[in-house]
């Protein structure tokens, strides 16, 4: 699958610190029923097997939705549950090494706080960044911010999509209009809310508008 820049509009990343009077699985229905336009599924501490069968389950659901579907950080993960993409940070495996691991058909994101960074992704065989953090997140406590001026340089220095992330809300992703970004990432914006449906249209619009200034 090619990575569009539409993909980035609104990019789900989980976090089951939020689940409870739904499931994960439910959550993720949620969100894609308001319209986000990617997920991934982030897992730091579920056991193999749980994460696996986890994986498997959305991995079919956004296929029913013809959303694209990532794995954060577990390769194998990854290729089991056969998701559209992987999302490796910086101190994860080197993204030529999950190149080979993953076949030339797979997406593979990459964080990057910096063009050099940026730049080495996309060299090295990234389809998409995640920028950030961009404000202050509860989400991700040892991070240094971003100033939009870096963002900025490193959407106009790459050919790749860029989503923007960290601490983004409804509140402040008009911030970001005019960065050159192709969407947002957001985590606690989505699956805190009440109504996630709701809300992920909500951020929809909002993201749209922002994606056009």
């Amino acid at each position: 699958m090619k990575c569009d820049k539409k993909m980035m509009l609104l990019y789900a990343v989980t976090d089951r610190a939020w689940a409870g009077r739904q499931s994960l699985y439910e959550q993720v229905e949620s969100a894609l029923k308001g319209g986000v336009s990617c997920v991934q599924l982030r897992e730091k501490e579920l056991n193999y097997e749980d994460f696996l069968k986890e994986a498997v389950g959305i991995s079919e659901l956004c296929k029913r939705y013809g959303v694209p579907f990532f794995v954060n950080d577990n390769v194998e993960i990854a290729i089991l549950s056969h998701a559209d993409g992987i999302h490796v940070g910086q101190e994860d495996m080197a993204v030529s090494q999950v190149r080979q691991k993953v076949g030339p058909d797979m997406m593979i994101g990459v964080s990057a706080h910096s063009v050099e960074e940026a730049l080495e992704a996309v060299r090295n065989g990234a389809d998409c960044l995640g920028v950030g953090a961009m404000f202050s997140t509860s989400t991700k406590t040892d991070v240094n911010l971003l100033t939009k001026e870096t963002l900025r340089a490193i959407c106009a220095a790459v050919d790749v999509p860029v989503v923007a992330i960290g601490g983004i809300g409804k509140d402040n992703i008009g911030q970001l209009a005019g960065t050159g970004v192709d969407g947002v990432a957001l985590v606690s914006a989505i699956f805190s809310a009440e109504d996630i449906e709701e809300e992920c249209r909500q951020l929809r619009k909002l993201s749209e508008k922002m994606v056009r200034a």
